[in-house]
C-alpha cells in the first residue's frame, strides 16, 4: 500500500470542473453532520456529484429539512435525511462517510480549543460507522484534523475493523488555498498552481511545497514569508472578516466535496488519483508520527500508494523542522482521549 520512492502527478482539477465523472459504479455517500454549516453546502455539492448515487444526510437536529431542500436539485441521486435516532439506518449501506460535525471555530480560538466538544462527537460517530458500515471509508473534516482522525483511528481499532487505507482527514482546503493565494500573486491560473501540502491540517503544522511547482520556486524572502503564513492562518482570516459569526464553512464545504470525489474517483477505478491527504503513514513513524499528510494514490482500495515528500527547499526544510513535534503533539492527544 505504500511506496516511498514511486513518482507522483498531481493535477488537481480547476473550479470550473470541481467533479470528475467516471463510467464506473456510482456510491452512496453518508454525511453526518449535514445540517450544519459545512454540512449544508456539502451536501449540496455531493448532490451534483455524478460519482453518487444515494446521499445519506443526518444530523442531530435539520437534516431531513436539508435533505428535502437538496433533493430538488436535478441530478439523478437519491436523496435521504435522517433525524438522531436514525443513525444506523443512515450508515446502512453507505460506502464513504463525510464527518463535518462538530462546532465551528470562532474569534479568537484555535483549532485545538474545539477537541473538547469534537473529540466526542467524532468519537461516537466513528463507533457507529464501525458497528454499521465497518468496510466504509471516512472522510474526517471536524476539525482539530490533526487530533480527530487519530481518534477515529483509535475507536476502529478499539472495534476490531481498523483499515488505514480507508481513513483520511481532509486537508484539501490548505491545498485549494494555496493554489488560489499563489495565483493571485503570481497571475497564473489557479488550475496550473498545483502545490503540494503535507504535514498536518493547523498553523504551522501545514506545510506548502512551493519549490515544487515552477510558478513558486522564484519566491523567497516578503514575499515567500507572507505566502507561507497567509497558508497556514487562511482560516483566521476568514473567522475574523465574519465577526464570530461563523468560520470558513463554505471553502471547506467546496475542499471536502471536491476530495470526496476524487476519492469516489480512485475507488471506481480511475488511475492517477492522487492529491494530499493527512493519513496513517510511514513517512516519519521513525519520529513517532504515524499520522502525516503528502501525496497519496487513492484506488479501489483507498490508499494505493504514500509518495515521499521530494526535493525540499532550505526554507521548507525549516517549516518541516516547526511541523513534525506540534504534529506529534496533536497525535497524542487524539490517541490519549480515546485511551
Amino acid at each position: 500500500m505504500f511506496a516511498r520512492n514511486a513518482s507522483r502527478a498531481f493535477v488537481a482539477p480547476s473550479a470550473s470542473r470541481l467533479f470528475s465523472s467516471s463510467s464506473a459504479r456510482q456510491t452512496k455517500v453518508t454525511v453526518l453532520g449535514a445540517g450544519g454549516g459545512i454540512g449544508q453546502p456539502l451536501s449540496l455539492l455531493l448532490k451534483t456529484d455524478p460519482l453518487v448515487s444515494n446521499l445519506s444526510l443526518y444530523d442531530i437536529r435539520g437534516a431531513q429539512g436539508v435533505a428535502a431542500d437538496v433533493s430538488h436539485v436535478d441530478t439523478a441521486s437519491e436523496v435521504n435525511g435522517y433525524p438522531m435516532e436514525n443513525l444506523d439506518e443512515a450508515l446502512d449501506g453507505t460506502k464513504v462517510v463525510v464527518i463535518p460535525a462538530g462546532v465551528p471555530r470562532k474569534p479568537g480560538m484555535t483549532r485545538d480549543d474545539l477537541f473538547n466538544t469534537n473529540a466526542s462527537i467524532v468519537r461516537d460517530l466513528a463507533a457507529a460507522v464501525a458497528r454499521v458500515a465497518p468496510t466504509a471509508n471516512i472522510l474526517v473534516i471536524s476539525n482539530p484534523v490533526n487530533s480527530t482522525v487519530p481518534i477515529v483511528a483509535a475507536t476502529l481499532d478499539k472495534a476490531g475493523v481498523f483499515d488505514p487505507a480507508r481513513l483520511f482527514g481532509v486537508t484539501t482546503l490548505d491545498v485549494v488555498r494555496a493554489s488560489r493565494f499563489l495565483s493571485a500573486i503570481t497571475g497564473a491560473s489557479p488550475a496550473d498552481c498545483n502545490v503540494p501540502v503535507v504535514g498536518g491540517h493547523s498553523g504551522p503544522t501545514i506545510v506548502p511545497l512551493l519549490s515544487q511547482v515552477p510558478q513558486g520556486k522564484s519566491l523567497q524572502g516578503e514575499s515567500y514569508d507572507k505566502l507561507v503564513h497567509r497558508i497556514q492562518f487562511g482560516g483566521d482570516e476568514v473567522v475574523k472578516a465574519k465577526d464570530g459569526a461563523g468560520s470558513a464553512t463554505l471553502s471547506m464545504a467546496y475542499a471536502g466535496a471536491k476530495f470526496t470525489n476524487s476519492l469516489l474517483r480512485g475507488l471506481a477505478g480511475e488511475k492517477g488519483v492522487v492529491t494530499p491527504t493527512f493519513v496513517k503513514s510511514p513517512l516519519f513513524a521513525d519520529k513517532g508520527i504515524d499520522f502525516f499528510s503528502s501525496l497519496v494514490e487513492l484506488g479501489v482500495n483507498g490508499v494505493e500508494k504514500i509518495h515521499p515528500l521530494g526535493p525540499l527547499s532550505a526554507s521548507e526544510e525549516k517549516l518541516l523542522e516547526a511541523c513534525l513535534p506540534e504534529l506529534k503533539k496533536n497525535i497524542e492527544k487524539g490517541k490519549a482521549f480515546v485511551a
